[in-house]
């Protein structure tokens, strides 16, 4: 039990990673609080929690709402204690290249992937640094890696990646005993993945499938608990001496 007597808040736990890293984390003794933007999803992760004896509750969260932060945070901290665990998962994927990005897909995507991990982390920081804690941005290797068909995607990764380096020294400096760091996932098998390929004619799904694999060193795309895994790891005290680091989850994509 790695997290016993930790509360964790995870954003986007409704499905795929969020969900994984939920269940993980409440598996390992941790009190979750499993937010998404749409509350029936959240409350199914919630109750499979409940039933395998774990503790977690649903909230409902617009993550790139201030105030919902500080209100959200406010009544975590106010009612359970504090807050240990930040887990910033929620986001969004928008194809386009920088030609033809619409300047509302650009913007969206800063909010949702950038701007929200900005409004969590300020607000945890705020939080936590009477206690110390822990911070986890899921960015992707597409926030250390160019991909011409996903622009908007990398920048907002892109800026996750750099901007959890900064929080890390801010909270390093200040003695404030947070630790801040970013994940990066590879092609991991989620809902949102499946539906991509699900959306195509079956010859080109199956063909853009096998190319994709083939590139992959480890050779298959990954799991969502492969992520989890490493959330784990980062919100234990395992990882104490971890931050404004990349865990890169991908397979030994990015090695290459």
């Amino acid at each position: 039990m790695r997290l016993t007597n930790k509360v964790a808040l995870v954003t986007g736990a409704g499905s795929g990673l969020g969900e994984a890293t939920a269940l993980r984390l409440a598996q390992e003794g941790a009190y979750v609080v499993a937010t998404d933007i749409q509350l029936a999803s959240v409350t199914g992760v919630v109750a499979a929690i409940h039933a395998a004896g774990g503790r977690a509750e649903a909230q409902h969260q617009d993550v790139t709402d201030e105030a919902r932060w500080e209100q959200l945070v406010g009544d975590v901290c106010g009612r359970l204690g504090q807050l240990d665990v930040l887990v910033n998962n929620a986001g969004i994927v928008a194809t386009g290249t920088a030609e033809d990005t619409t300047l509302a897909a650009w913007r969206s995507s800063q909010a949702v992937n950038l701007e929200a991990v900005f409004l969590g982390t300020r607000t945890a920081i705020r939080a936590m640094k009477s206690h110390g804690g822990s911070i986890i941005n899921i960015s992707s290797i597409e926030g250390i890696i160019g991909d011409p068909m996903t622009a908007a995607y990398n920048a907002s990764k892109g800026g996750v990646r750099i901007f959890t380096k900064s929080a890390a020294l801010h909270c390093a400096k200040n003695g404030y005993r947070i630790r801040v760091n970013s994940v990066h996932p590879g092609v991991i098998r989620t809902p949102m993945v499946e539906n991509a390929f699900a959306a195509l004619p079956p010859d080109l799904s199956e063909s853009l499938k096998a190319r994709l694999s083939a590139g992959i060193p480890l050779g298959a795309f990954g799991e969502p608990i492969d992520i989890a895994n490493g959330v784990l790891f980062l919100a234990s005290d395992e990882s104490r001496y971890m931050t404004g680091t990349e865990l890169v989850i991908d397979g030994g994509f990015t090695a290459q």
